[in-house]
Formats: C-alpha cells, structure tokens, sequence
C-alpha cells in the first residue's frame, strides 16, 4: 500500500486549504484512511479518520474547521481545512490502516506518505 498527498501550502489565518491524498495497492474495502499532523520538535497527533464503511472520527481540536472526506472510487482521502491559524503550521500526513474488529484504532495506521506542508503566517 502506498499514499501520496498533496495540496499544502501557504495561507493566511483564516484561509482555507483542502488536502488529497491518494492510495494505491492491495486496498480493500475494509481499511481505513487517516490524516496526522506534526509540527516541529512537537510529537505526530491524529487529527480524523475515516473507514471503509464511511463512519467518521475527529479529534476535538478540529472538530468545526476540518472536514475528512473519501472517494472510494479513487481511493482518494482529503481533508478541507477552514479557518486555519498559525498553530495549524505543521507538516501532514496521509496515512492508511486495515480496519481491526471493524474500526479504525489510530496506533494501527501503517502506511505513510511523506507528508504535506502546511504554512499559516497571521
């Protein structure tokens, strides 16, 4: 399994940007598809995923303002960010998992892509 992302950048806080990820490989429809931030000297955190059924989870610091989305027929992930501020300044992750007892456990993610940068200046 391999993933790529794309579409990080520079904003100004209060802009926006919309990340995609595609996954290519032995994916079936039981994985799941996450996405991770890490800023740096600071430890990689989740930030939401997302399974092969379409069942959703964020972490509550981005609930509101991130939005993870999938198109199966691609295996394409993204994550439209709103209202993003200079905290959010981070490198992102792209990151796939098999689903374990039908659900998505954020230690199980294990196929990674080289990140995304994303730049918020205020």
């Amino acid at each position: 399994v391999q993933v790529k992302e794309s579409g990080g950048g520079s904003v100004q806080a209060g802009g926006s940007l919309r990340l995609s990820c595609v996954a290519s490989g032995s994916m079936y429809s039981t994985y799941c598809m996450g996405w991770f931030r890490q800023a740096p000297g600071k430890e990689r955190v989740g930030l939401a995923h997302i399974d092969g059924n379409g069942n959703i989870n964020y972490e509550d610091f981005v609930k509101g303002r991130f939005t993870i989305t999938k198109d199966s027929a691609t295996n394409t992930l993204y994550l439209q960010m709103n209202r993003l501020q200079p905290e959010d300044t981070s490198m992102y992750y792209c990151a796939a998992a098999w689903e374990v007892a039908g659900a998505c456990e954020w230690d199980n993610f294990a196929y990674w892509g080289r990140g995304t940068q994303v730049t918020v200046a205020s």
